[in-house]
């Protein structure tokens, strides 16, 4: 098995465990992999330094802990923003009628479609119980500026 760092058209890094050079290189050129961050399929291998041991068993190459977490922080927050442009543009917003319009889609009583809102912790546990599925995810409040 060998890990690449791998990099997208979009400038975005990540790291995919593969077989062996060739297998990454068979997969890239049929559009196989792609980025985690934002789907693209056009990946190359990142530069990389080589793994040097010392004595103490750490590498030359080995990046800052601290930088590495910043980073995918930062990503993370990116492909949450992204989520969150995506149900904007796309859902009915119903504030916190959400999940009363989520009974009455999943009963039959209101046409489906896509819906954002909020919702108490009692009426999350509410619709799961009644399996009814939803998705919370982390909502960015917008300022005006």
């Amino acid at each position: 098995m060998i890990l690449y760092e791998l990099k997208c058209n979009n400038g975005h890094q990540f790291e995919a465990w593969f077989k062996d050079g060739n297998s990454f290189d068979k997969q890239a050129k049929r559009g196989e992999v792609e980025c985690p961050v934002c789907s693209d399929i056009g990946i190359h291998k990142a530069p990389m330094a080589p793994a040097v041991a010392t004595s103490s068993r750490r590498t030359v190459s080995e990046p800052d802990s601290g930088q590495r977490a910043q980073e995918v922080a930062t990503e993370i927050l990116k492909a949450l923003r992204k989520v969150q442009a995506h149900v904007e543009k796309n859902c009915d917003y119903v504030g916190d009628k959400f999940s009363e319009e989520a009974k009455a889609m999943h009963y039959g009583e209101a046409e489906e479609r896509g819906i954002y809102g909020e919702a108490t912790d009692q009426e999350a546990s509410e619709l799961a119980e009644q399996d009814i599925v939803f998705h919370r995810i982390p909502w960015r409040q917008r300022k005006d500026s």
